[in-house]
């Protein structure tokens, strides 16, 4: 009998040595006639299911990118494929920000009911983070009247030419590409790894916080950017492309003070973080804030093309005309949407994420107890990463070997992403089990000794 189209082994088996001549003819091809983009592997999809993923060779690996950090519900979540197929039957598009449909209004409360934050909020669809942050900005500066903003050293913001002048994690990303949109300055992000403040923030956690709103507060807004300038600080819960950077625990709270004190706004690029990856809905609930415009995209729609942005609703433009797009909050994409938000509820996935996440760091401080170029283990809930370094004391990033273990790790079946300059980062889909995060620590493993 012929397998269904999604039935395979469920366990990681690599019957070919990955990329396998399949695999390798679908590579070609894509470089001959796709453009450059950021590939790192050459993984070749086929199917997937849930946490696995199998390729164009019969091989099955075990999943810790999701789709950078997108299918928090895993792959092809059968109520999400459900009511997806459903609406495929009656409507596919219908222009959300010219006409009316019942599906975008359902996701929008479906979301608005997951926010943290006493007030009232509106939302605004788009297609991704980029293009979520850039409508942030705009209602930042028509709620304000004010043109400046303050983005942090390390933040990915995305990589259009307005959200692009807020990201500041990779020099290639920014490279041949001057000018960007102008207005945008820079400050040190409260990394307790490595820093420019020459401080231990994992030791002195209040210090570094103070230091960086030091830095803000005495030299950006008292010497070069008036607070009547600045708009909107910019930033990420956690750092995500800039190496999954946890800032202390108070630091989030000092810069809703410093900013609110200047009647400055703060816009949460909660893209990647977001939608329950750290244990709770959005990471900034860790840090005990509730900003008043917040991005999302990634998971929004499980794999569906989306992004929003969440506002307080007095931010709202104050007449028509001032920004729209044509396939914002697409009827599929909203089902989708509302569907992923109701299966995380029903299977208590956000809560999964916080009690996986803890065996998944034990797991991984395991592995730095047995490797002394894992320098730094870090994040929060299944938000995680380790940085590779060529010396524990100077912290030197070892790039070529996180390379070699990304490639290794891969060939032994499972799928990873760096981050930062010399990180990898662990972040599999929420319903993932310790069981199956044993299964991927192990192949991980095989591919670190592999590199050595």
């Amino acid at each position: 009998m012929q397998k269904e189209q999604n039935e395979f082994e469920m366990k990681v088996n690599i019957r070919v040595t990955p990329p396998g001549p399949k695999a390798k003819e679908i590579v070609s091809s894509d470089e001959k006639y796709l453009a450059t983009s950021t590939k790192s592997i050459p993984m070749v999809g086929k199917r997937a299911k849930g946490v696995y993923v199998e390729d164009v060779d019969d091989n099955v690996f075990i999943d810790f990118a999701a789709g950078i950090g997108v299918l928090n519900m895993g792959h092809v979540h059968p109520y999400i494929t459900e009511k997806v197929k459903e609406q495929l039957d009656r409507m596919w598009h219908f222009a959300g920000t010219d006409f009316y449909y019942k599906e975008q209004v359902d996701a929008a409360r479906a979301i608005e009911d997951m926010m943290p934050g006493a007030f009232s909020k509106k939302i605004f669809f788009t297609n991704s983070g980029t293009e979520s942050n850039e409508a942030a900005l705009k209602f930042a500066k028509v709620s304000t009247r004010k043109q400046q903003f303050i983005s942090f050293i390390g933040g990915f913001h995305g990589r259009t030419q307005g959200s692009l002048s807020f990201t500041a994690s990779k020099g290639i990303q920014k490279k041949y590409l001057f000018p960007t949109m102008p207005g945008v300055e820079h400050v040190p992000f409260p990394n307790p790894y490595r820093n420019p403040f020459g401080i231990d923030g994992y030791e002195h956690p209040e210090e570094l916080s103070n230091a960086a709103i030091e830095f803000i507060e005495k030299y950006t807004l008292n010497m070069y950017m008036p607070p009547e300038n600045v708009a909107a600080f910019v930033v990420e819960p956690i750092q995500g492309e800039g190496g999954y950077i946890v800032p202390p625990m108070d630091f989030h709270k000092k810069l809703r003070k410093l900013a609110d004190d200047n009647n400055i706004l703060i816009i949460m690029d909660e893209v990647q973080a977001g939608f329950g990856r750290t244990g709770k809905f959005l990471a900034s609930e860790h840090f005990g804030v509730a900003p008043q415009i917040t991005s999302l995209a990634k998971a929004i729609a499980n794999g569906i093309p989306m992004g929003a942005v969440v506002i307080d609703s007095k931010l709202d433009f104050p007449e028509p005309g001032l920004h729209s797009n044509t396939y914002g909050g697409n009827l599929i994409a909203s089902v989708s949407c509302k569907a992923t938000i109701e299966a995380m509820k029903k299977e208590g996935v956000i809560e999964n994420a916080a009690k996986r996440g803890k065996h998944l760091r034990k797991r991984l401080e395991e592995l730095q107890e047995k490797f002394d170029f894992i320098g730094d283990v870090r994040g929060i809930g299944l938000m995680q990463a380790v940085d590779f370094v060529k010396d524990r004391k100077t912290k030197e990033p070892a790039v070529k070997l996180r390379n070699e273990i990304e490639m290794n790790a891969f060939k032994s079946g499972i799928i990873l992403l760096g981050t930062g300059e010399s990180g990898i980062r662990l972040i599999p889909p929420l319903i993932i089990t310790d069981a199956q995060i044993d299964e991927g620590m192990e192949v991980f493993e095989k591919g670190i000794k592999k590199s050595l």
